[in-house]
């Protein structure tokens, strides 16, 4: 069995796709309690696996960054004041320019 690894550079790297306060989530989950796609918890395991550099995780489960209406309910509910529906938008141009760069991995 393959483990997955981490990338905890990771947060940095987002940086360059315009990922800011959102690493200041601590997953209160108040994003999933307003988000109409909850699903699987999204987007509360996608800002947790963008929290931990699982860069594995976020490319196996990228269909579901593109359910997100960009509404903005999360980011306005966000105790904390970050912003999670940037962050998605983030992992949407970091998982494009994967792919981009990596067609066939």
């Amino acid at each position: 069995m393959k483990m997955d690894l981490i990338d905890p550079e990771f947060p940095k790297t987002l940086e360059r796709f315009g990922a800011g306060s959102a690493f200041e989530c601590f997953n209160c989950g108040s994003c999933v309690a307003v988000c109409p796609l909850v699903s699987g918890h999204f987007p509360r395991k996608m800002i947790r696996y963008a929290q931990l550099g699982a860069t594995e995780k976020i490319l196996r489960d990228a269909k579901d960054l593109w359910k997100c209406l960009h509404c903005g309910l999360c980011s306005r509910t966000c105790p904390r004041g970050a912003d999670p529906g940037e962050l998605i938008l983030s992992l949407r141009r970091f998982t494009l320019d994967h792919w981009k760069r990596w067609p066939n991995v």
